[in-house]
């Protein structure tokens, strides 16, 4: 029985990648004066890279302007990743990250049914209660069991730190669980740590391979371009029902892998 979903947040949730945190590390580096700017392809490539601190290393470490001393460049660093961080909450606060289609319906499905929800992410926590506070309300915590954020697994996805916490505070055992995921790192941790996933295809995550898990499509809100196809009408969209049978039929190939699909 699917007893609890945990969602990721970055690109799941909503764009936040290419719509939020993109131009608010460009706005960083201009209010600093950096002779930097990143465009969207080549955030594309750094999102290769988990966590916005470790793409901030990454990209730094091949620009011949940024300081060579490495305290110089940790300091740095943290100036940038700090301030990214205040432009990207004004932008979550002006309106502009509306959450993705289908993802309200299916929160209040959950409610509905008594399904346990939880947050399961690595970006930081002031960077979630930014957008969940726009988007459903200050009291955005009282709606999931359990929250999950860089502070608490620093270990970036795919590692399943992340998805081993947030089991550990629903008290639930893998199987009862099911993730829902935008990229193949966020879909490698949730299957490191037991629990299935299903993954909605994000801007910056459009294809890729995607070895066992559940479904994956181009929106929860609508049913059509799934993969396996949803017995609901292709205009509709996936719903709690869907999942728990994407979920069952999942649970059942893993208790009989040599068994017919």
């Amino acid at each position: 029985m699917l007893r609890a979903i945990l969602w990721d947040v970055d690109g799941t949730l909503a764009e936040t990648e290419r719509d939020g945190h993109l131009p608010a590390f460009n706005r960083a580096f201009a209010a600093l004066e950096l002779p930097w700017r990143w465009s969207e392809s080549r955030y594309g490539e750094l999102l290769q890279v988990s966590g916005g601190r470790e793409r901030l290393q990454h990209d730094l470490a091949m620009q011949p302007a940024a300081p060579a001393d490495p305290a110089e460049r940790a300091a740095l660093i943290d100036r940038i990743h700090r301030l990214k961080n205040e432009f990207y909450a004004g932008i979550v606060g002006a309106g502009s990250l509306p959450l993705r289609g289908g993802v309200s319906p299916l929160m209040q499905d959950c409610r509905d049914a008594g399904i346990s929800m939880g947050i399961a992410t690595t970006t930081s926590e002031a960077n979630v209660a930014a957008l969940l506070g726009r988007q459903l309300g200050p009291q955005w915590r009282s709606s999931f069991r359990s929250v999950v954020c860089a502070e608490q697994a620093p270990r970036k996805k795919p590692d399943p730190q992340v998805y081993l916490r947030s089991l550990a505070l629903l008290g639930l055992p893998p199987a009862q669980v099911l993730a829902i995921e935008d990229a193949p790192a966020g879909a490698a941790a949730a299957r490191a740590a037991g629990i299935a996933a299903l993954v909605v295809r994000s801007f910056y995550f459009p294809d890729g391979a995607l070895p066992d898990v559940i479904a994956v499509g181009a929106s929860l809100g609508s049913a059509a371009d799934w993969s396996p196809a949803p017995q609901a009408a292709p205009a509709a969209r996936i719903d709690l029902s869907q999942l728990q049978r994407w979920h069952a039929r999942w649970r059942q190939q893993a208790a009989h892998p040599g068994g017919a699909g």
